[in-house]
C-alpha cells in the first residue's frame, strides 16, 4: 500500500471513532434517571403548588437545563388542577433521545395544537432562561420537558 491508501485509511479510521464517541455523548453519556412523586404546577395567580404524579419515568442531565424529559400519569383531580394552571408562552416540546420511547416530542405538540392535550407552566425560571412545561391528555397520560423562555437576551 502506498503512504497515500494508510493516510486515507487513517482519516476514514479517526473520523468513525470521533463519530462514534459524539454520538455517544450526545445521546447517552450525560442522562441520569430522575424518580419524582410530584411536580410543580404554577397556578394562573401565581401559587406555585405539587402535581402527585404516578408512573414516572424521567431522564435529566446536569450538562444542561434543557435535557429534562419525563413520561407520568395523573388522576381526574390533578387534572381538574392542571385546568386552573398558568398557561405556557409558545408550549414547544424538545425532541428526547430515542432510547426514552415513552415521550414522543412531535405527537405531544401535535396533540397540543390540536387542543387534544393541555399544556400549562409548571415551573418559571426552573435554571436561569428555562421553564418546566407540563402537557396532559384527558385520559392522564402527562408529559414534562424544560424549554428556553425568551429572557436570555
Amino acid at each position: 500500500m502506498t503512504s497515500g491508501r494508510w493516510l486515507a485509511i487513517a482519516i476514514i479510521v479517526t473520523t468513525a471513532v470521533f463519530g462514534a464517541f459524539l454520538w455517544y455523548f450526545q445521546t447517552r453519556a450525560y442522562y441520569e434517571p430522575v424518580a419524582l412523586s410530584a411536580l410543580p404546577v404554577t397556578l394562573a395567580d401565581g401559587t406555585v403548588i405539587p402535581l402527585d404524579v404516578t408512573d414516572f419515568d424521567g431522564i435529566d442531565a446536569d450538562s444542561s437545563p434543557l435535557r429534562f424529559r419525563a413520561c407520568f400519569t395523573v388522576d381526574e383531580a390533578a387534572l381538574a388542577l392542571l385546568a386552573e394552571a398558568a398557561p405556557p408562552t409558545d408550549p414547544a416540546p424538545l425532541i428526547a433521545p430515542a432510547w426514552f420511547e415513552c415521550y414522543n416530542a412531535v405527537r405531544i405538540g401535535e396533540a397540543i395544537e390540536a387542543g387534544e392535550a393541555i399544556a400549562v407552566l409548571s415551573r418559571h425560571e426552573i435554571a436561569r432562561g428555562v421553564d418546566r412545561i407540563i402537557a396532559a391528555y384527558p385520559d392522564g397520560r402527562g408529559f414534562a420537558w424544560h424549554q428556553l423562555n425568551g429572557t436570555l437576551e
